[in-house]
């Protein structure tokens, strides 16, 4: 079985060979660029199975990377490094497609541990059906895509993460803490308040697509349950 590669897009050279030899120890294969350029080659040549990518390169905002690599492979793992940390500034990286975020100063074992756990999520052959499927709703874990109603639902990642957690197990209330941990793993968590919201602006999508059907009900007291519908 060949090595988990990871793509590293960082103009700080050293910062680079640093997480470089730590990946490498791990037993994972490393390919390090500078530029954005030079990242958008290397994923086209390398294929990796996870990016490292900095918010701040001196080619190209590390966001609209983020936004045009998710657009172009669904499938692929993002982690965004950065040495800002607003909160805002990880909401932002979330929502536009990242499935990870660290900020710089970073611990070198969290930073091992968040790749462990998205090349596990990436890891082909994994039992998960590649669908989930429900009266008028589906739900594609590969392409990262839902169909409601036959239509293709524009969602964000955080979104998106929201309804895979709640239709993974339907009929299962899930806290707002639950759903805040499915959002990101790591050590940022959104605060209640924004899972509400990220729910809601869910919610409002779907019955767009679907006028008169919803797939998430609130638990009064408690957080959310996905109810499939027919």
């Amino acid at each position: 079985m060949s090595k988990p590669l990871v793509l590293v897009v960082d103009d700080d050279a050293e910062l680079s060979g640093m997480v470089g030899e730590l990946l490498m120890r791990e037993g994972w294969a490393v390919h390090a660029v500078l530029t954005a350029g030079d990242g958008e080659r290397a994923l086209q040549q390398w294929r990796p199975d996870a990016v490292l990518l900095d918010v701040m390169l001196p080619d190209a905002s590390g966001y609209d990377v983020c936004r045009r690599w998710r657009a172009a492979h669904p499938a692929l793992g993002i982690v965004m490094l950065t040495a800002r940390g607003d909160p805002m500034d990880r909401v932002l990286g979330l929502e536009i497609g990242a499935d990870d975020y660290l900020a710089k100063p970073f611990e070198p074992r969290e930073l091992v541990a968040r790749v462990r756990a998205l090349l596990r999520r990436q890891a082909p052959g994994r039992t998960e059906l590649p669908q989930l499927r429900f009266d008028g709703l589906t739900i594609d874990l590969l392409k990262r895509e839902v169909l409601a109603g036959g239509r293709s639902v524009p969602l964000t990642s955080v979104e998106y993460k929201l309804l895979v957690a709640l239709a993974r197990t339907p009929g299962q209330a899930h806290t707002r803490g639950q759903l805040s941990d499915a959002v990101q793993s790591g050590g940022y968590k959104p605060q209640d308040r924004t899972v509400d919201v990220q729910v809601a602006r869910l919610r409002r999508k779907l019955s767009e697509a679907v006028p008169g059907c919803d797939w998430i009900d609130t638990v009064r007291g408690e957080g959310y349950v996905f109810v499939p519908r027919g």
